[in-house]
């Protein structure tokens, strides 16, 4: 980890913000245009991973493809002692996660309006053919008059990218907390998985808490896999059953009951009035979990672990008779 004051090509290194999956995260002065940006690098662990530079390749393309208040801007990338590296615009603010932890549950109308600005960024980036892949509290910051700015591209989906594997990272891409189900399971995802994480922060700023946990990320994204979605008028007093409703259209465990764009998510949200409530009374926000154990992962363990007993009950027959 580089250290306060150390120079890393044509950066002095101001503070470490923060550990990223892949990386270390740098507040840094930039010694050629004099300002102060964020450094992107990756750890140890990554650096001899040749697919780091086509992430930090393509994390700056969707940043520069990009031109809205609620998106980071990307600034450049390059190489140094053959280490990659990543250069964006330095944005003051809290971050969403701090947020949640100081003040939640946040007052509806409050989470309502920086969930809205952050919708807007996202449907900003689907207009682009931009899917991110790993929305969460940790990935949005918010400046000191309420704007919040989305970071962290590198699981982004673009039109007609090729799956990318990187050395110690999962085969399924995003955070369990706000994975959606099609992501545990290993899809690519679209428009609606970043709906689908969208609806965990909205129910989180509002309860203070995600809806599903677990004692480990297995448990966590089993839990996704069950579908019950907590109704949250139930979970937060104050939160009405429209609003619920909308969480509840959101958190759908089948892709194709959430809603199918932000642009008709977003309609929704203005006009909390006339939603659909009934949504609520469907055994999938009650909790049903019949939908778990149909899941293909649960399937394919099953058969997994139905096919290994089977194997051992051979075995141990095969090594009886040969005594």
């Amino acid at each position: 980890m580089l250290q306060i004051g150390d120079q890393f090509d044509h950066f002095q290194i101001r503070a470490h913000i923060a550990k990223g999956g892949m990386s270390d995260i740098y507040r840094a002065y930039d010694l050629l245009s004099g300002k102060e940006v964020v450094l992107k690098i990756p750890d140890m662990m990554s650096i001899g991973d040749p697919a780091q530079y086509e992430r930090f390749q393509r994390e700056l393309e969707v940043m520069r493809t990009l031109s809205h208040p609620a998106i980071q801007k990307g600034l450049g990338s390059g190489r140094y002692n053959n280490t990659p590296y990543l250069v964006t615009e330095m944005v003051d603010g809290e971050s969403m996660r701090d947020l949640i932890g100081r003040a939640a549950p946040l007052p509806p109308e409050e989470a309502v309006g920086l969930f809205r600005k952050v919708a807007d960024g996202i449907a900003h980036c689907h207009d682009h053919g931009i899917i991110h892949r790993d929305l969460k509290p940790e990935n949005i910051l918010i400046t000191s008059d309420g704007q919040p700015v989305i970071l962290d591209f590198g699981l982004a989906l673009t039109k007609g990218a090729h799956r990318v594997t990187y050395a110690n990272l999962s085969a399924a891409a995003g955070t369990p907390d706000y994975m959606a189900p099609e992501q545990v399971e290993g899809h690519r995802g679209d428009q609606r998985t970043d709906i689908y994480a969208l609806g965990i922060m909205l129910f989180e700023m509002l309860t203070g808490k995600p809806p599903f946990s677990g004692d480990n990320n297995l448990a966590v994204m089993a839990q996704h896999l069950k579908g019950g979605i907590p109704r949250l008028d139930r979970a937060q007093a104050g939160v009405s059953p429209q609003l619920a409703a909308f969480a509840a259209h959101c958190l759908q465990l089948d892709p194709n009951d959430r809603y199918p764009d932000l642009h008709i998510m977003l309609h929704d949200l203005d006009n909390l009035d006339n939603i659909d409530t009934s949504i609520l009374n469907r055994p999938s926000v009650a909790g049903s979990s019949a939908s778990f154990w149909r899941s293909p992962t649960v399937l394919a363990v099953g058969s997994a672990l139905l096919l290994l007993t089977v194997i051992t009950i051979l075995a141990f027959v095969l090594q009886h008779f040969h005594k």
